[in-house]
């Protein structure tokens, strides 16, 4: 039996969400990204009356004022994103238990099983369509397939507001004329070795010898031609364990040079804090942490570690961290400590530290209790960092705090509200 695949892509998500809280905007260019104030930065989405202009995601702030000089920079607002995301994701629930997130506007969800009550694909899709734009206020353009590649084809074959299906029987028909490019994963690099080879649609490459695609793209040669062929199997991960995005983290460049373990931690704690509190108000918890550092003289590494369960709690995020910095740098505890030992024992004071949950997945997501943890203590600190949260909402950051964070007025007054950096989902995990 042929399986039934949706894929819905939310049409310019970012801004169509901005428009619902800024209607005099209606009609009128619109992107999202960087600093609108400070000029700088880059175009995250852009309205489809922008995009006519030539304004494109990627593109530096100060290029599209060049190409639309009348457009809006809106600065993007994440959470309010992720909470339309995971409205979307509760309309997509009365349709299948099979969710898959490609990014916070992106979803496939596999029907197959929903036929008899629901109706078939397309007509699932003319409800998901209907009902986004009746309880949202947004558009979607949804593909319609029996495989996840060729339903994603589906969504981006045309937009905006838009159901196109690429069933088993047409989708040579519809899909093997389109430019090699549209398909996914085939990025800049690729189609200009495609093209060298000659190919320029999803047909050249389909009816391409694997061969020598392996040979000249490497393992990825035989997964693209298996795409353009139709023999993508890869399910549609079950219950929306995945989270729409891949990590958050947040980073900052301290008021002072960080010279002690001590100026470390307190910085190091404040920063997972947020990124804890923004991972719990998301309902996202992480497997891995990962820091950064950045020394006076620009010096750079990371390192990240796994965590023995799935965790959004402010003490295991910010103890992994540490201890990640614990292991890898080397600064003296005090004045006397660096007087008293040889000098190049020591490496530089640190400029900037940043920290970051990655390898997300739902509070949805189920895993086995480890013998040697303690439920009731993990979720006695959950409860109370959710408390926390309420508090720190109501009345500021800086409303609760740690002793540790009095030790240094200075270091402890970094910015823990700055923009936190959000990755997208891969398609391969």
């Amino acid at each position: 039996m042929n399986r039934t695949i949706l894929h819905s892509d939310c049409n310019c998500f970012y801004v169509s969400v901005e428009l619902l809280h800024h209607p005099e905007l209606r009609g009128k260019p619109v992107a999202v990204g960087g600093d609108p104030e400070a000029r700088h930065g880059i175009v995250l989405t852009a309205d489809y009356t922008a995009k006519r202009y030539g304004v494109k995601t990627g593109m530096a702030l100060w290029q599209a004022k060049q190409v639309c000089p009348d457009i809006t920079f809106l600065p993007p607002r994440m959470d309010l994103y992720l909470r339309f995301s995971r409205m979307a994701q509760e309309i997509y629930a009365d349709y299948t238990d099979k969710r898959e997130p490609y990014g916070i506007d992106e979803s496939w969800l596999d029907v197959t099983d929903s036929a008899t009550l629901k109706g078939d694909g397309f007509h699932i899709a003319q409800e998901i369509s209907s009902r986004m734009k009746k309880e949202l206020g947004i558009t979607v353009s949804v593909g319609v397939s029996f495989n996840k590649i060729f339903a994603k084809l589906g969504s981006d074959y045309k937009k905006p507001d838009a159901i196109t299906t690429m069933y088993e029987d047409e989708f040579q028909r519809k899909a093997w004329c389109l430019p090699v490019s549209d398909l996914l994963y085939v990025g800049n690099a690729t189609n200009k070795k495609l093209y060298s080879m000659g190919i320029r649609t999803i047909g050249d490459l389909a009816k391409s010898d694997e061969t020598l695609l392996v040979r000249k793209l490497g393992k990825m040669g035989s997964i693209l031609w298996a795409f353009a062929n139709g023999y993508d199997e890869s399910p549609v991960k079950l219950e929306n364990t995945s989270a729409p995005v891949k990590s958050v983290g947040n980073s900052t460049t301290t008021p002072r040079d960080m010279e002690t373990d001590e100026d470390v931690k307190i910085v190091l704690y404040i920063l997972a804090e947020s990124v804890a509190a923004r991972l719990r108000e998301n309902g996202f918890r992480c497997w891995t942490v990962e820091i950064s550092v950045r020394d006076k003289e620009l010096f750079h590494f990371s390192k990240q570690v796994k965590l023995q369960n799935a965790s959004n709690i402010n003490k295991e995020i910010a103890e992994a961290g540490y201890k990640l910095y614990k292991k890898s740098y080397r600064l003296p505890a005090d004045e006397q400590e660096l007087k008293n030992s040889r000098p190049e024992f020591y490496q530089k004071p640190l400029r900037s530290i940043g920290i970051r949950g990655t390898d997300l997945v739902t509070d949805y997501f189920w895993e086995q209790l480890d013998m040697f943890m303690d439920p009731q203590a993990r979720e006695k600190q959950m409860k109370m960092d959710e408390t926390v949260d309420i508090i720190r909402k109501r009345f500021g950051f800086y409303s609760v705090q740690r002793g540790l964070m009095y030790h240094d007025r200075i270091l402890s007054a970094c910015d823990a509200k700055s923009d936190h950096t959000v990755h997208p989902h891969g398609y391969f995990g």
